[in-house]
């Protein structure tokens, strides 16, 4: 069985399973944990989305209102928008690019360009309640929008124009992500839908099959082949994320359980990891989890003592995976595959 420690801050550390094969008799080393640094805050209060902008910097939104480019590597807060009126809830970008995204409570979408001094460079009103979906196509220039108000819209992104929008009842969109080099968008729903989108004339191309609980939030493989998405929950009922085939069955592959509360994120973590796939998933319990893709089985847990809910995950490289909490900021982890695998918090911020 998996083994887990939560360790009282400043020193937190993740248990290792070997990464292949866990014997029957296998014992933990008592390896000892080392303090956690602490950078200079991102956010005042919830941090709600983070996400990674290049090999250095990461972009974050929280309940402060405020747009936050930050240098992860040497803990130091780059540039702060502010614009919205209401809490941030997605932030989105193209990898190595130096613009970027935000949604809001205030029903409105804004881009912002980092070596702009100004405030956004493009405005994105249209939807009627909170927009909770974000996604931003591989080329940079359309963006994918969805909202509590039922409606997904796509948008060009040099003009800001609205090019379609399409309403489907009791969509209540909770996430949105960009297949790589397709033109299709995944978008989860509190109607426990995950659905597939054709950004061409933004139309449904695939239902996969209903879920038991609402589905909070959804990632893609860097090869297109799979999609993530995790689930509502409460008491270990639901919680679970859940990984379905998007080439050649669109069905469901497997399921990963053993989060206690809502599973909010999920990502696929760099084939640079060893010799299987692994992803990764962060809930409302406080824990991180890595499991096998292949088997399901859970690898490594990591217990954020105090955290609050853990709202997202962002990939930054092959060994560094952020995650973005309600009561303790971001949380930047270190995943370490020599001696099986290890996840470790090195600091926070």
């Amino acid at each position: 069985p998996e083994q887990v420690r939560c360790m009282a801050p400043p020193a937190k550390k993740g248990l290792n399973s070997p990464f292949l094969h866990e014997p029957d008799d296998y014992v933990e080393e008592d390896r000892p944990a080392q303090a956690v640094q602490q950078y200079t805050p991102a956010h005042t209060g919830t941090v709600t989305s983070v996400a990674a902008l290049t090999s250095d910097l990461c972009v974050s939104g929280g309940k402060d209102k405020a747009v936050v480019v930050y240098n992860w590597r040497s803990g130091a807060v780059l540039r702060r928008f502010v614009g919205h009126q209401h809490e941030v809830t997605k932030v989105a970008c193209v990898f190595e690019s130096n613009s970027f995204f935000s949604a809001s409570r205030d029903k409105t979408v804004m881009m912002w360009e980092l070596h702009r001094n100004s405030g956004p460079s493009q405005h994105f009103p249209g939807h009627d309640l909170v927009v909770t979906g974000l996604a931003v196509s591989p080329d940079s220039l359309q963006l994918c929008t969805g909202s509590r108000d039922n409606t997904m819209c796509k948008w060009d992104i040099e003009t800001g124009e609205c090019l379609q929008r399409a309403a489907i009842s009791r969509n209540l969109v909770t996430h949105l992500c960009w297949v790589p080099a397709e033109p299709y968008v995944i978008q989860t729903s509190e109607d426990k839908t995950i659905r597939i989108w054709d950004s061409r004339e933004l139309q449904v191309a695939h239902r996969f099959p209903v879920k038991q609980y609402i589905q909070t939030y959804c990632d893609v493989s860097q090869d297109g082949r799979y999609c993530i998405s995790s689930s509502n929950g409460f008491s270990g009922e639901g919680c679970e994320a859940t990984l379905w085939d998007l080439r050649q069955t669109r069905s469901r592959v497997r399921e990963f359980k053993g989060h206690f509360q809502t599973t909010a994120s999920c990502v696929f973590l760099p084939k640079g990891l060893g010799l299987i796939p692994v992803v990764a998933t962060s809930s409302h319990d406080c824990m991180v989890k890595i499991w096998n893709q292949d088997s399901g089985a859970c690898l490594v847990t990591l217990c954020l003592d105090g955290s609050g809910p853990l709202a997202s995950l962002a990939v930054c490289d092959s060994s560094t995976l952020l995650c973005a909490s309600f009561n303790s900021g971001i949380h930047l982890l270190r995943i370490n595959s020599i001696k099986g695998l290890e996840l470790q918090e090195v600091a926070t911020f």
